[in-house]
């Protein structure tokens, strides 16, 4: 009922804005240009219109227009659109959502929602959003699905950059500099000269640098700072009235310390069950015993492995290496010990022919794309204390030296890895893997070495891309007209890596590989990879689409607009992961040159003896086949055993359009329109270990129902545009971080809002822009999903469990509702168990580092129930009755585990419902109004002061919403003040933005449970003022 009425309202709204039909419109003023409001032409049809003559809601910016309001990359550009946001995201990846709908998806194989365009042509995984805009003609911001025109993946819309063509009207020049704080400085430039009377050339630039908004306390250095620069080359040639050739070069080169992710927040899990609490977001560091290679390391797992606990690196039950650790409250300041790296560089080569033929336009359009993308920094940006590792750092030593008397296993075992990890002995540098593609890391001679135990990771790709497309368009004088195309996209991203590293990867990769390849009588060795490493080495996307729309003035007044566009895309993916998966001997020259890829079998060794093989591809079972006589296993001994997962997935559909516009006059146009959306499905990558996961995600499609007025009033000095909107998704991409992966889910979603944006010029010197919008979105079925902070799923009678042997958390969940003190005591049971198998393994029968029995969690953590360590595979097995299995001799046990009451084991967490939550990234209001006034002197000057206020409401980081996951409203405040010369000839300008600075928090995301939940925030920039000079002839 309420979505009927707010559609009524709209409607009524709409309506009233458009003149009645018994009034008679104002006639336009005939000096419109020189006082109202200029018109803008827009190519949202993929044809040049005017902008209120288009049935689409549409914001335009000129280059007058993006000076004007201080509008230099996506995050100012966002602010002053209705429904519009930006924000960085996970890994390298950046969101640029559109009435709710952004990048939610996040992976190689997902295709962004919002379509990013250069004059036309399709961009894929560019990285505009992270340059200064400069030399454009225009941006053109499309809201709602453009499918039809604009391809298969423009679900939530278009953002389209015009560039600026050579004038073939004379020589023209001209150039800015601009200076501020943050040592900020920038200088952009353009030179366009006509050769002749049909050819013209222009080239344009821009340099910038400046120091890092972030203080790093544990140097005292400054990063997060820019160092780039962009160039670009046109050339126009005109050799007839009817025929236009253009031709576009494009390069963007940035190098710098560049942070992707700004700030970690953690309400402290003193348990180190979670790491972070799901209460609130505190200036704290998550407990690093919650992490993957702080359970793997701990000596709870070294015991329930066989392995003397004193080799540990810290017990999950004791201090952990963030333990003590004081975070800066302010966003601003950090305490890292190693800086971030960032490298991109971005190409583009653009060639366009327009030809007039009789009633006709043919546009023939090929596109060129290349990006490259490298960064690396801490994730945690954090400092570990080392002391922590001391006691087994000084154990390992003295094995490496053979000075444990006693000990079984000889020296040469041991000594590999203090000579990788800890050259100068336990007091001096640690050494970590560095993020290299062999696989073999520190053991292989690729270290990074520091005073502390480093943690990094690295998000990686390269990406080429071309497209080419035809446009054929008519220009009949009748009522009917066309438009016919056809597009075909070709793109491959190579290296498209991400990297988890850290010390105490290193140390127990080499750890259990010493002990496994001692115990099987086999060379040193250490568990490769000694680093989380995420691989695609190719993805491939092949797209065409045919697409056509007709155009019938039904009346002088009314028109339909219908198109239909057919889309086929094929996608394949090359992918693995690897993390600690197989024996590889120090030494080896690369990972997969290991003797043991394929395990270890020899010819009358019992099955016990035997090393499975690496199999990257869990839907084809991997087999040991045949044995050896050494031991050694080929290609031939195994079956089902893959290097990498290859899958490939081909989608097809049909999409389109119906608008009915109708012009009352040349200043007021109502228009009502149906457009139906899609966007293609995907593969989601392998994971390490294995989870349940789905292996791919499903094709989202929108059904968008639109109506909206554009309007001019008092004779051009007023311009009123307003929409309401109505979407309907259908298995709408979703992402969520699973071991250290980004996987995808699809939900059902509704969607509506409302916009309206306003011009006002009431005379010559004022000038006044304004926006609203408001919008409601909600998952529309039933989806059940783990909430990785609560994998509990709010019930106290669960008991949240952190995997020893990956770091992962999953939950035992009563089959009886309200049997806490069963589930409780099952779980203490299954320990004992599991700390008999490590007694059974330990000299003298004694398990020296026991798992202990639950716990509950800090008061305020918001979590009710109860945790504790243990192994989630052990304990299924116990709650479906097969805790014999592990051996027969716990046979007896499962009586007793009978007796607390039937459990099951929840792998991602209680699953909840997620129906009737809010999508992330969709703020509830926008409010944006700016002002301008031009004072006129005698002489030709003049003197432009102008301010712009912006507020961005409410909003959820993810789907699961709650108070932690809660950005709340923030506004910004720009004001600048310019001196024009004569005829605009040159400027001098002083501007202040975010004047208030406003630190407020923008976007957020949080770690997997493995790197221990913290939340990663991305804030506005701070305040930056400066003063800047240029001049234009």
């Amino acid at each position: 009922m309420r979505k009927l009425e707010f559609v009524c309202a709209t409607a009524m709204a709409l309506l009233a804005a458009s003149p009645a039909l018994a009034q008679k419109a104002a006639p336009a003023a005939d000096d419109a240009n020189a006082e109202g409001i200029t018109d803008i032409v827009v190519t949202a049809q993929r044809q040049s219109e005017s902008l209120q003559a288009v049935p689409i809601a549409v914001s335009a910016f000129t280059a007058e227009a993006l000076e004007a309001q201080q509008i230099e990359n996506a995050s100012d550009l966002q602010l002053t659109l209705p429904n519009v946001t930006f924000s960085k995201g996970n890994f390298t990846g950046s969101s640029f959502t559109i009435r709710g709908i952004g990048d939610l998806c996040v992976g190689i194989t997902c295709d962004s929602a919002t379509a990013i365009h250069v004059n036309g042509s399709p961009l894929i995984g560019t990285r505009l959003f992270e340059t200064e805009y400069f030399d454009l003609e225009r941006i053109e911001v499309l809201r709602g699905p453009q499918g039809t025109l604009f391809g298969r993946n423009a679900t939530s819309g278009v953002v389209n950059f015009i560039t600026a063509k050579p004038d073939l009207t004379g020589l023209k020049v001209g150039g800015d500099a601009e200076y501020g704080n943050f040592n900020a400085y920038k200088l952009k430039g353009f030179f366009n000269i006509p050769v002749g009377e049909t050819l013209g050339v222009r080239l344009a630039g821009f340099y910038q640098k400046r120091d890092g908004y972030t203080r790093n306390l544990f140097d005292n250095s400054r990063i997060d700072g820019r160092k780039q620069y962009g160039i670009r080359g046109s050339l126009r040639w005109q050799p007839t009235d009817t025929t236009t050739v253009d031709l576009m070069g494009y390069y963007f080169h940035e190098r710098d310390d560049r942070l992707r992710s700004q700030k970690q927040l953690c309400q402290r899990d003193s348990t180190g069950v979670l790491g972070c609490l799901n209460n609130r977001r505190d200036a704290g560091l998550t407990n690093a015993n919650s992490t993957f290679f702080g359970v793997l390391a701990s000596r709870e797992f070294l015991a329930f492995q066989g392995i003397p606990s004193a080799f540990g690196l810290g017990s999950v039950y004791g201090p952990d290496t963030n333990a003590g650790s004081t975070l800066p409250s302010s966003v601003r300041q950090v305490r890292t010990d190693f800086n971030p790296e960032y490298f991109t560089e971005e190409e583009q080569y653009q060639a366009r022919i327009e030809q007039q033929i009789g009633s006709f336009k043919l546009q023939l359009t090929g596109l060129y794309h290349r990006t490259d993308v490298d960064s690396r920094q801490d994730p945690t940006l954090s400092v570990a204390n080392r002391a922590i590792y001391a006691p087994a750092l000084n154990t390992l030593a003295a094995a490496a030296a053979g000075a444990i008397p006693g000990f079984p296993i000889p020296a040469s075992y041991f000594s590999p890895i203090a000579a990788a990890l800890t050259p100068n002995g336990p007091n001096g540098q640690l050494c970590t893997s560095d993020t290299e593609t062999t696989g073999t890391g520190a053991f292989g001679g690729h270290r990074i070495c520091a005073a502390s135990p480093l943690e990094i990771d690295r998000s990686s790709g390269k990406n080429r891309d071309y497209s080419a497309e035809a446009i054929l368009t008519s220009n009949f004088d009748g009522r009917f007209n066309f438009l016919l195309g056809g597009i075909y996209v070709d793109s491959k991203t190579t290296d498209g890596d991400y990297y988890v590293n850290a010390f105490g990867i290193d140390y127990v990769s080499g750890l259990l590989g010493t002990f496994n390849s001692a115990a099987a009588g086999l060379q040193p060795s250490y568990l490769g990879s000694p680093f989380f490493r995420n691989a695609t080495p190719n993805f491939r996307l092949k797209s065409y689409g045919i697409f056509g729309e007709a155009y019938v003035d039904i009346t002088d007044k009314l028109k339909l607009t219908a198109g239909l566009r057919y889309n086929n895309d094929r996608k394949s993916v090359t992918a693995r992961s690897t993390l600690a998966s197989f024996l590889t001997p120090f030494g080896s020259s690369s990972l997969f040159s290991s003797p043991f890829r394929y395990g270890f079998a020899a010819t009358g060794a019992p099955l016990s003896a035997r090393l499975q093989p690496f199999d990257a591809d869990p839907r084809t079972a991997c087999l040991i086949t045949s044995t050896t006589a050494s031991g050694i296993l080929t290609a031939a001994n195994v079956s089902g055993c893959e290097d990498f997962q290859v899958r490939k997935v081909n989608f097809s559909e049909v999409t389109g359009r119906a608008v009915l516009d109708y012009k009352f006059d040349d200043n007021h146009l109502l228009y009502a329109s149906y457009s139906r959306g899609y966007k293609s499905g995907g593969i989601n990558p392998p994971l390490q270990p294995v989870f349940a996961v789905a292996e791919s995600f499903k094709p989202e499609f929108v059904d968008a129902f639109e109506i909206g007025s554009k309007n001019t009033f008092a004779n051009g000095a007023f311009r009123f545009n307003l929409t309401g909107f109505y979407y309907k998704y259908k298995s709408l991409q979703l992402s969520r971080i699973v071991a250290r992966t980004s996987v995808n889910d699809n939900v059902d979603a509704y969607i509506y809002g409302l916009e309206a944006e306003a011009i006002i010029k009431p005379s010559r010197s004022l000038l006044v822009n304004m926006g609203f919008s408001y919008l409601h979105t909600k998952v529309a079925a039933d989806k059940f999903l783990g909430n990785p902070r609560d994998p509990s799923g709010g019930r106290s009678d669960s008991v949240i469990i952190k995997d020893i042997t990956n770091g992962s958390n999953c939950a035992v969940r009563p089959n009886v509702a309200g049997n806490g003190a069963g589930a409780n005591a099952f779980v203490t049971a299954v320990n004992g168990v599991i700390n008999s198998i490590g007694a059974s393994r330990a000299p003298g029968g004694v398990n020296p580092a026991p798992l202990q029995a639950p716990t509950a969690f800090p008061a305020g953590s918001g979590i009710g129930s109860t945790g504790a360590f243990s192994v989630c595979q052990i304990l299924d097995l116990g709650a479906q009755g097969r805790i014999a299995a592990l051996n027969p001799a716990f046979a007896p046990v499962q009586a007793v585990l009978n007796s607390f009451g039937s459990f099951t084991v929840e792998n991602s967490g209680v699953p909840v419902n997620i129906k009737g939550n809010k999508l992330p990234q969709a703020p509830n209001y926008k409010f944006s109004v700016g002002a301008q006034y031009t004072a006129e002197f005698a002489n030709g000057m003049t003197l432009i002061p102008r301010a712009d206020l912006t507020y961005t409401g409410d909003s959820f980081g993810n789907i699961f919403n709650g108070p932690i996951n809660k950005v709340k409203g923030y506004s910004q405040i720009n004001a600048q003040i310019q001196l024009n010369g004569r005829d605009d000839r040159w400027y001098i300008r002083g501007f202040v933005q975010n004047l208030a600075n406003n630190n407020a928090t923008t976007g957020l995301y949080v770690a997997d449970q493995s790197q221990g939940l913290f939340t990663n925030v991305f804030t506005l920039e701070p305040r930056r003022y400066g003063i800047g000079a240029g001049f234009k002839f």
